[in-house]
């Protein structure tokens, strides 16, 4: 069995098996728009924190002192749909949530190949508690995919996995974990890394702000 990454805080569930591979998509340059994932009703607040474009940090910002919290990261087996969209079954996970003046806001899932953290994407290793939007956001040769946004099927691994993690917050532990989350790849020098984010129902209920790049 194999475990995700150095545990940093409580224990660490192994993600689930792909039964076969899939093709990786082509790269290409970063289009407007987002995708509903699953079919169901959004509130205009809500969508607009599912598409908004550019740094999500920036936009956290606007509220409050924004801190990244290192869950845990390094080699991990893959969720099904990074491998899909990742092209390999082993990859390097970092997981962190993003917090407002101390608040949980967004959970967020970074996931690349073993390969692209040793070429492009290696810098992912040494961020610490620095937002990947530093990495994502000042480079022009990264482009970025479309929007793609999903609620968690109420027993899926992934938004088990999510909610134990919510739940050993320090701050708020009774407080909802995130269901919605949108997800996108950024390709660097031909490599993909996947980044997801979740959205705490409460900040789904603030202004995302005005549009960014």
């Amino acid at each position: 069995m194999v475990k995700c990454g150095r545990r940093l805080r409580g224990r660490y569930d192994p993600a689930p098996m792909l039964p076969r591979l899939l093709a990786v998509p082509r790269p290409h340059a970063a289009r407007a728009g987002v995708a509903l994932g699953r079919r169901r009703a959004v509130s205009p607040r809500l969508r607009q924190w599912l598409s908004a474009p550019g740094s999500l940090t920036a936009r956290l910002r606007l509220h409050g002192q924004v801190k990244v919290q290192v869950i845990s990261q390094g080699r991990c087996t893959l969720w099904p749909q990074e491998q899909a969209a990742l092209g390999c079954r082993q990859g390097y996970v970092r997981e962190v949530v993003l917090r407002i003046d101390g608040r949980p806001a967004v959970w967020a899932r970074s996931s690349t190949s073993l390969q692209a953290v040793k070429g492009p994407w290696r810098a992912i290793k040494g961020l610490g508690t620095r937002p990947l939007a530093e990495l994502l956001f000042e480079h022009r040769q990264v482009l970025r995919d479309p929007l793609v946004a999903q609620a968690f099927a109420p027993k899926s691994p992934e938004r088990c996995h999510l909610a134990r993690q919510w739940s050993r917050l320090e701050h708020e532990p009774d407080s909802p974990a995130p269901i919605w989350a949108r997800r996108s790849v950024f390709w660097h020098r031909g490599h993909p890394l996947q980044v997801l984010e979740s959205f705490a129902p409460w900040v789904t209920f603030l202004p995302a702000g005005p549009k960014r790049r």
